[in-house]
């Protein structure tokens, strides 16, 4: 049999799969400040091994010490369980944490934000949520199993987001099961968020 030439991968698949040679701490910055118990964390890529795996984050992040984090996201989101487990990092760290949403949390950097004591969505931002997607090779059985656990672990998540905002798991998982994206404004109406950063170049308000 002669060859079968593989197609050529989409641009955006180039660009991921060129990422596991990256070092370490190059898709994500803890940065403690200086003559202060603060620090800022940067969270700009994929959530995973491609871009910011649990493993390295929840280790920085264990060896700082500061009383006040400010982590900012502009993440697509990416592996599910690195996001619950950078989310729990997030949560069982000593310091309050604030989170700003610089330009989009998207699938498990939305649930990751939902660690923060306080959560900002910057102007302009927007937040997705969905549900847990994953593949699986093998019989009809096995085909179950997996989307057993797909809902499983899309229970885990809208929990995430019904512990926070008060409001029912059912209400986020039809949210979920519709890949919901929230303006910023939005994001604090569904109780994901906390306020709409303010536009410093908008003219005072007037009283009448």
């Amino acid at each position: 049999m002669g060859e079968v030439a593989l197609p050529e991968l989409p641009a955006h698949l180039e660009r991921l799969r060129a990422r596991p040679t990256a070092k370490a701490g190059d898709w994500y910055r803890i940065k403690a400040k200086a003559g202060a118990r603060t620090a800022e964390v940067s969270i700009y890529d994929e959530i995973g091994d491609w871009g910011t795996s649990a493993k390295d984050f929840a280790a920085e992040l264990r060896a700082l010490d500061a009383d006040a984090i400010t982590l900012r996201l502009n993440s697509p989101g990416g592996d599910a369980w690195d996001g619950i487990a950078i989310f729990n990092a997030l949560k069982d760290h000593q310091a309050s944490v604030h989170v700003v949403v610089d330009g989009l949390a998207a699938s498990a950097a939305s649930f990751i934000a939902q660690a923060g004591d306080r959560i900002t969505m910057n102007r302009g931002a927007q937040m997705m949520i969905h549900d847990a997607a994953g593949l699986a090779i093998g019989n009809a059985r096995d085909m179950r199993d997996m989307a057993e656990v797909l809902d499983r672990v899309s229970d885990s998540i809208a929990g995430i987001y019904a512990a926070r905002s008060g409001r029912p798991v059912a209400e986020f998982r039809a949210a979920m099961a519709r890949d919901t994206w929230y303006t910023a404004q939005e994001a604090v109406d569904e109780g994901l968020a906390d306020e709409v950063a303010a536009d410093p170049d908008a003219p005072p308000a007037t009283n009448s």
